[in-house]
């Protein structure tokens, strides 16, 4: 980035994902209090790395990266500690959703929060993030024909998980 435009551009650009990346950052902290920490760290070190950055490459799919990266290199460092706050109150609802709409969409968060780790990440970035399977493999590190496998186990598992009959072509 050489130019004060070029940095507007970039910053523009990086502020337009932040709700992809909120996303993103559930799917792999799954607890709400670690949602903004995350993005907050993942936008720390796009900041702080913005000379690597090559323009003309996906912006969207350099910022996932950092997040994963990001995210597994703190379960690494905070394996041999673990906070107290698994019983917190604060993270519970105070009244219960009673629509039927909500209660469907909670079962279905749940089942997808039971998937592991690797079907539940490719899970969200493809269908509910909306990205290609070629960024999918690029984020996650593996090859396309992995990502589409994945993305298709989970979603017969979380179909299955909430008692529904799978269609044979999927």
């Amino acid at each position: 980035m050489s130019t004060q435009t070029d940095q507007t551009l970039f910053s523009e650009d990086v502020i337009s994902y932040i709700p992809a990346l909120r996303a993103y950052a559930w799917t792999l902290t799954r607890r709400h209090q670690d949602v903004d920490d995350l993005v907050q760290e993942t936008l720390t070190k796009a900041i702080a790395n913005v000379h690597r950055f090559r323009p003309g490459t996906n912006l969207r799919a350099w910022l996932m990266t950092i997040m994963r990266n990001t995210f597994y290199n703190e379960i690494v460092k905070t394996k041999r500690e673990r906070p107290g706050g698994e019983d917190c109150v604060s993270g519970t609802a105070s009244v219960p959703s009673t629509q039927e709409w909500a209660l469907r969409g909670s079962e279905l968060m749940s089942a997808i929060s039971r998937l592991p780790g690797h079907y539940r990440e490719t899970l969200i970035l493809v269908v509910m993030l909306g990205e290609s399977y070629e960024t999918a493999a690029d984020i996650c590190g593996v090859a396309i024909g992995t990502i589409k496998s994945r993305v298709n186990r989970a979603r017969v598992m979380v179909i299955e998980e909430l008692g529904e009959k799978v269609p044979e072509r999927l």
